[in-house]
């Protein structure tokens, strides 16, 4: 298996389509299809291309064959400090797909152990995601539990 690498600017074509193929996996979870035409893709190059400068976002992926293998994306979001985490800062963990050409070689597991490295350089105690029921189980072994307080969003 080639090892994980930052992402650069000549991924995003495959980055968005391997976020394509993350949308197609949440709708057999009950998701809604996403709205029919291209807009979304435009907007998804143009905040690939953003957060391929930003320090407090990490873009993983592993090569395969003829495009990339598998991504994921790390983003550390600095909050008030609290008594359970003086610095403020908490890591989001979304995006972690794999082509299923590549399914079962322990990608996904690399892009994770290689973006829970790079939140503990940079000292961030808590990271935080939403796990895909096939996901589930290797987010648990990597030590993520249910946290405490429920996850409520809000649609407009």
């Amino acid at each position: 298996m080639p090892p994980e690498r930052a992402a650069v600017v000549s991924d995003i074509p495959e980055l968005i389509r391997l976020r394509a193929l993350l949308f197609g996996d949440l709708g057999a979870t009950g998701w809604e299809a996403p709205p029919p035409g291209e807009d979304w893709l435009r907007a998804c190059a143009d905040a690939l291309r953003e957060q391929l400068t930003d320090d407090s976002v990490k873009i993983l992926v592993i090569d395969g064959d003829t495009g990339l293998a598998a991504c994921g994306i790390g983003a550390i979001d600095r909050r008030l400090p609290g008594p359970y985490n003086l610095s403020g800062l908490i890591g989001h963990v979304y995006g972690v797909v794999t082509d299923p050409a590549y399914r079962r070689r322990g990608h996904s597991r690399a892009i994770m152990e290689g973006l829970l490295g790079w939140f503990t350089d940079r000292e961030v105690r808590r990271v935080n995601l939403n796990a895909s029921p096939d996901g589930e189980p290797l987010y648990r072994s990597l030590g993520f539990t249910e946290h405490p307080a429920p996850t409520l969003s809000r649609k407009r």
